[in-house]
């Protein structure tokens, strides 16, 4: 999972794109150098290019496509992994609350606003009072999914939302619309009987919803978008291996970017805030997590 969107997909078993590596202990690098990293969107061109580029580092990079989002992070604390990277900080946070575990963000890839998509309405001013907005039920989304739609005028928020924010927290006198949770993966389906839907940009992207039907979207670069951030995410006792800091410099070679680009579209937004940086938020969304159970 490329967090540009936690996704609610069946559990389905992991499909391992390349073969295993040389015989080395699970979790291992091999003597070749082998990593592995495990993906949500390993059939994308774009993971071409970077193997190639890691590999004139003197990498080898084995890929591991993961179908269920709830099984990359296990396989990573269970040495089956290296790294992985298809997750924000939101996501890892409430992982390693969840099942009291350490992973860590070890470098930035990129943010993927969060877009409200209309069949009906040109603007998001055009949606009618006491209209319908769908929305991802997943706990993460659906709190970032709120939050901006409490931006866009159309919802408030008691006590003015947080990252874990539930349609419990609407205020429903005070909202324009009212939200409708649905699996993530219907909110593409569902435009047809709603004023609007926030749609992660994989599913808007099989649904062929094209840009022309945003109605809003997020400011990837505000405060509020930083849990979102995507990350390559290690071990506790791996944060500072030189071989995953490179994997996280080679991301971001230019060939890279421009073929993660044209994969994963134009909104993507390429981070690089440092290591130390995204351990610290990470820490800070934990904290926050814990605090509210």
């Amino acid at each position: 999972m490329r967090l540009r969107a936690l996704l609610a997909v069946p559990a389905i078993a992991a499909v391992v794109l390349a073969a295993a590596g040389c015989g080395a202990a699970p979790g291992s690098e091999t003597e070749a150098g082998t990593v592995k990293i495990g993906v949500a969107d390993g059939q994308l061109a774009y993971w071409k290019t970077f193997e190639a580029k890691a590999s004139a580092a003197g990498i080898h990079v084995e890929l591991v496509n993961f179908t269920d989002y709830n099984q990359p992070n296990p396989a990573l604390a269970q040495n089956q992994l290296q790294l992985n990277q298809f997750q924000h900080m939101q996501y890892l946070a409430n992982y390693n609350v969840k099942n009291h575990d350490t992973l860590v963000p070890i470098g930035a890839t990129a943010v993927y606003p969060l877009p409200l998509y209309s069949l009906k309405h040109r603007s998001v001013g055009e949606i009618p009072a006491g209209g319908q907005v769908a929305i991802p039920n997943d706990p993460t989304n659906q709190a970032r999914a709120l939050l901006i739609l409490q931006t866009a005028g159309l919802v408030t928020l008691k006590g003015g939302g947080t990252t874990l924010s539930t349609p419990g927290d609407v205020d429903t006198a005070a909202s324009k619309v009212t939200v409708v949770p649905v699996d993530a993966a219907q909110t593409a389906a569902n435009l047809q009987g709603v004023d609007a839907a926030i749609v992660n940009n994989n599913y808007a992207t099989a649904a062929k919803l094209g840009d022309d039907k945003i109605v809003f979207k997020d400011d990837p670069n505000s405060p509020a978008a930083k849990p979102y951030i995507n990350t390559f995410v290690a071990r506790a006792q791996d944060k500072d291996n030189p071989t995953y800091r490179k994997l996280v410099e080679i991301y971001h070679d230019p060939e890279v970017e421009a073929a993660a680009q044209k994969d994963l579209g134009a909104t993507t937004v390429f981070k690089n805030n440092d290591a130390a940086d995204l351990q610290a938020e990470t820490t800070k969304l934990e904290d926050t997590i814990r605090h509210a159970g």
